[in-house]
């Protein structure tokens, strides 16, 4: 009888160091890891260091945001389905409520010029955010010719189809390619034994509803008579299956589909929200209810179709993540020991790198050759590379600059 209660204690302790987390937790996917550990690890022990490492690690394999994979991964082990999707909604809605507010005053016409005022030289410090990215993930994992050739080519890819499906192709080439040459010939028995603990039923219903969203969504997306905000789930949803690598990985993505295919907002508006962003807690991938709700404005909708836009983004964008960390995790431990999946992941981070010197690009063309613009990116990049000071600070900087000066 007294197992009861203390499990609910339990799990109302969790929530309260979720809400800590939410709000506490600035600089990205890795400084997010260090907090992970501490809340979650060495104050409370809710799951031990190497429980949170192995779930770190399979979000970085999946497609998706990774802290919020990782964390809806340890609500999952602590109090299963129910808890995981409470953490889940606490996490991202804070910074999506902040980031589609933002996409509300941008859009209004009698803020819109004192909106672009306070934030002008946010647009270059986020170019040097996206630069540093690019520099510290590439030191790290471009460490070989096939790396380096894999990252050469999806940059290559992006400029020359300029095509979204560029993005999915190139990570599965980049996943198969790295397996193929570095994964040693072994594991037979051990795939047997691991698809041996899979349900058949679920595991057929869980493909084949992947193949129904990819069916639909391939319809909405060559299909013009559907409303904005259904093609809008699509494109969120499909780019939320598609994003390996976190953030940094989102940003090329969304430009490139958002801003230079499909018009739905101008590159300063993209680059003013990916700014805001970098100074608030949270998930980096909130970003997309500011894409939602903007891009809602900018074809005739009201408030409460921007709102919807907004919650329209940051749904879409996580749900293909949560699904597949959600039906992965319960046999994780046979899953991680397959060095196929382990051995993917090199290639993988090495398009994501091509993937945000892309960005590094496309962003950079539009600003010109403002040389107090350049002077603020190479400023941030060295900030960044050379002390301590983290992104949020940089960026809040910006913002008090812009509005004193």
């Amino acid at each position: 009888m007294q197992a009861k209660p203390i499990a609910a204690k339990k799990q109302w302790l969790f929530i309260r160091n979720v809400v800590f987390f939410t709000f506490t937790s600035f600089g990205g996917a890795q400084a997010h890891l260090a907090l992970l550990l501490k809340y979650f690890v060495q104050s409370t022990k809710f799951i031990s260091e190497e429980e949170l490492l192995e779930l770190n690690a399979l979000a970085q394999v999946l497609p998706g945001p990774a802290s919020t994979q990782t964390l809806v991964g340890i609500a999952w082990k602590v109090g299963k389905l129910k808890l995981a999707i409470i953490t889940f909604l606490i996490w991202i809605l804070p910074t999506a409520a902040i980031m589609t507010f933002a996409a509300i005053s941008y859009a209004l016409l009698d803020q819109k010029q004192k909106f672009n005022d306070i934030l002008e030289y946010i647009q270059p410090i986020a170019l040097g955010i996206v630069a540093y990215g690019a520099w510290k993930l590439g030191k790290k994992v471009l460490s070989s010719q096939v790396s380096i050739f894999l990252a050469v080519g999806s940059v290559v890819a992006t400029f020359v189809l300029r095509n979204a499906y560029v993005f999915p192709l190139a990570i599965l080439v980049g996943g198969i390619i790295s397996s193929a040459i570095e994964t040693p010939r072994e594991e037979t028995e051990l795939r047997v034994r691991l698809f041996s603990n899979l349900n058949p039923k679920k595991l057929i219903y869980f493909l084949g509803a992947l193949l129904l969203f990819a069916l639909v969504g391939a319809i909405i997306n060559r299909t013009s008579p559907f409303s904005l905000p259904i093609r809008l789930l699509e494109n969120f949803y499909r780019n939320g299956i598609l994003v390996f690598g976190g953030g940094q990985v989102l940003v090329p993505l969304m430009f490139t589909e958002f801003v230079e295919m499909k018009h739905y907002l101008p590159s300063s508006g993209f680059l003013s929200g990916f700014a805001l962003q970098q100074a608030l807690p949270g998930p980096t991938f909130s970003f997309t209810s500011y894409l939602g709700a903007l891009s809602m404005r900018n074809f005739g909708y009201g408030m409460w179709g921007q709102i919807l836009g907004g919650l329209i983004g940051v749904i879409g964008i996580n749900l293909p993540g949560l699904i597949l960390v959600l039906f992965i995790v319960p046999f994780w431990d046979d899953l991680k020991k397959i060095s196929r999946i382990r051995h993917s992941l090199s290639g993988i981070n090495a398009v994501s790198v091509g993937f945000i010197i892309a960005a590094f690009i496309l962003l950079l063309i539009p600003m010109g050759f403002n040389l107090i613009f350049i002077g603020i990116m190479i400023a941030t990049f060295l900030l960044l590379n050379f002390t301590k000071i983290s992104p949020p600070i940089i960026v809040l900087a910006g913002i008090l600059i812009g509005y004193l000066f």
